[in-house]
């Protein structure tokens, strides 16, 4: 679905995810199947429940699927790589560390010379503007200048794919903003491949190439919509708001299944 095969950056094939808990079997997603062409933004929606971060997991290698493949430059996921870089809501910043010795982390790891991280470093910081913080520790951050730093520290290690999840959630609605529009930069910018996990209709159409709509539990795709509005995108406009329409009206027909199983576990309690 999406771009033929053979041409995709992700590759995602009959993906099933079941959970086992207190002696229950729960199907978190069910054959899921999504391709992702090289510097395509796609963005996953739905309602909690529906298996976003759970399928974005699986992409990323920390959880694997109980059935199906993902495929990422061609060659199986088996476990975390180095051509997939994760950003995350709660920052994950070290807090011992200067925001330019966050950024330096994994190239560290990596062994690589001094004089080349500190290059990388300096480009990173003009890059996402945190030259005049490079000295600051995370705690004397604002949300949104962590979040840039947790994008930066991503960036450093030239993943050509960015997975993130719900990674501008916790902040307020101008800084969110603010930050979409810099990842759009940088997106257009770099030629990053994007999959971006969103609860937000709106921020889904801001971004996204693809809006991939999924069900509630267990998530299978609902719906594959190509954005074709062009960028920067007016959210006053009616076409916009049309395709918002749409969207809500999906969603609120997985949001209802969603009460409808809660109230029937509140009867059965």
């Amino acid at each position: 679905m999406g771009v033929p095969n053979g041409s995709s950056h992700i590759s995602i094939r009959g993906v099933q995810k079941v959970f086992r808990t207190g002696g229950q079997e729960v199907a978190a997603l069910k054959d899921i199947d999504l391709e992702i062409a090289p510097g395509e933004f796609v963005c996953l929606l739905g309602p909690s429940g529906c298996g976003k971060s759970t399928l974005l997991n699986a992409v990323a290698g920390f959880s694997l699927p109980t059935g199906g493949t993902i495929d990422i430059l061609g060659a199986p996921v088996t476990e975390p790589g180095p051509d997939r870089g994760m950003v995350f809501q709660e920052y994950a910043l070290f807090p011992w560390m200067t925001v330019e010795q966050n950024i330096a982390f994994g190239l560290q790891i990596k062994g690589q010379p001094k004089a080349a991280i500190r290059e990388k470093v300096d480009q990173l910081l003009t890059l996402l503007h945190l030259h005049d913080f490079r000295k600051r520790h995370p705690k004397d951050l604002s949300g949104g200048m962590r979040q840039r730093v947790a994008i930066a520290r991503v960036l450093a290690l030239d993943s050509p794919i960015m997975l993130m999840d719900e990674p501008f959630g916790a902040l307020d609605a101008l800084t969110r903003r603010n930050l979409q529009d810099e990842v759009l930069r940088l997106w257009m910018e770099l030629k990053k491949t994007i999959l971006f996990v969103t609860h937000s209709i709106e921020e889904s159409l801001y971004l996204a190439d693809r809006t991939v709509v999924m069900t509630y539990r267990p998530g299978t795709v609902k719906r594959d919509l190509r954005i074709t509005l062009p960028r920067p995108r007016d959210v006053a406009s009616a076409e916009f708001n049309a395709l918002k329409k749409e969207l809500s009206q999906l969603l609120m027909e997985e949001q209802t299944r969603h009460n409808q199983d809660e109230f029937r576990g509140a009867a059965v309690d």
